[in-house]
């Protein structure tokens, strides 16, 4: 670790920002080589900006207004690449990105997301587990590509789903194992040798220091 320069992560958000500030903790503990270089969210009132601004980490708001999707997600470049942006993580980011974003970013844009997929993609996911009757569900790490949730699998955890639960509490334990699964993913993306075959991601030893992809 020592001598390596350190990943410059965007964080982009919705909400709270409870996984992002699960990654930067980590990031801070030296457990992942990276650095959260700007925060940027679609809503000015998200929870996670204003703990970003309490970190002294640059927050930016970039609503969508009458913008199209693409010029939307024009501006969020704009501002990834004035800060030398590598890495993307959404982390509550509830926007489905334009081709050309994920384009620009090419297996560096990680998703969390609170199923097991390939099951329950979208919206509502813990009430979609309810719904179905499974007694297992869980959290999902992912490398985003143009599909709704549908990029290769980094790390899973798995939720056992009581016969009392209801979406909160359901949630609440994903959520959990969110916090642990992101770090996780990040980390060894970050440190050891990795592909993408097909759909899946073949991991090619131990750890290697920082590397930067296939």
């Amino acid at each position: 670790m020592v001598g390596e320069a350190l990943a410059r992560v965007a964080v982009l958000l919705s909400g709270r920002g409870s996984n992002f500030l699960s990654l930067h903790a980590a990031m801070e503990r030296g457990e992942i080589p990276a650095r959260v270089v700007v925060v940027v969210s679609n809503k000015s009132k998200a929870a996670g900006l204003a703990k970003a601004v309490e970190l002294g980490i640059p927050a930016i708001t970039i609503p969508r207004q009458r913008s199209t999707s693409q010029q939307h997600d024009q501006r969020v470049l704009e501002v990834l690449r004035q800060h030398s942006v590598e890495w993307v993580c959404l982390a509550g980011y509830m926007r489905l990105l334009s081709p050309s974003f994920v384009a620009a970013f090419p297996r560096r844009i990680l998703n969390i997301h609170p199923s097991l997929l390939p099951s329950f993609p979208g919206l509502e996911a813990q009430r979609q587990a309810l719904q179905h009757g499974v007694r297992v569900s869980g959290c999902t790490v992912h490398l985003v590509d143009e599909g709704l949730d549908s990029g290769p699998v980094v790390v899973q955890k798995a939720v056992a789903i009581e016969d009392d639960d209801t979406e909160s509490s359901l949630a609440a334990r994903i959520l959990d194992q969110e916090h642990r699964a992101y770090p996780e993913a990040l980390h060894r993306l970050l440190t050891q040798e990795w592909a993408v075959e097909g759909r899946r991601i073949q991991w090619r030893g131990g750890y290697v220091g920082r590397v930067s992809g296939p």
